[in-house]
């Protein structure tokens, strides 16, 4: 994080997420050690509309939500008022379509077997809804008309970090 108030939100997050329902999986802790460094957090077992699921973050917590189907993870996914960038993980070529299709995520980058890496960041970026609504990149101006979406679908068994990177 780069400041305390981001720490605090972190923590407050973390905290909000378990006491409405959730479960951490993962990390959840500030980092012991000079500066604001917090542990990434997985949490599972939230309802689709708990509020800490609508609010944007900006902080390293993932929410696992689990659908019946790919329509009604596309139905949660576009009912959050942020749009920055949302995931589907699927073997099923026909989920995949329909995610990225004009009836799909409504994302401004919408991703198939691979999180939000940093390796999107070639192609037009920014959000949707509350999240944005243009796109850096100049000539990319005039399209923050339309509704577009960068998309990377990820092929492999692998789950590729950008820019090579490789954690051991």
């Amino acid at each position: 994080m780069h400041s305390q108030q981001g720490v605090d939100l972190y923590k407050k997050a973390v905290s909000d997420a378990l006491q409405q329902g959730g479960k951490l999986e993962f990390g959840g802790q500030v980092v012991d050690r000079p500066g604001y460094f917090v542990a990434p957090a997985i949490v599972t077992g939230l309802a689709h509309d708990a509020e800490i699921v609508h609010r944007e973050t900006f902080a390293p917590i993932l929410y696992v939500l689990k659908a019946k189907s790919v329509d009604e993870a596309i139905s949660w996914n576009n009912e959050v008022k942020a749009g920055l960038s949302s995931s589907l993980f699927t073997g099923n070529l026909a989920n995949i379509f329909k995610w990225m299709g004009p009836k799909g995520s409504d994302c401004g980058i919408v991703n198939v077997n691979i999180p939000t890496s940093g390796a999107e960041i070639g192609g037009a970026f920014g959000g949707e809804k509350q999240t944005g609504g243009g796109r850096e990149s100049g000539s990319d101006a005039w399209k923050q008309y339309c509704r577009r979406s960068t998309c990377t679908i990820n092929y492999s068994k692998d789950l590729p970090l950008a820019q090579g990177i490789k954690f051991e």
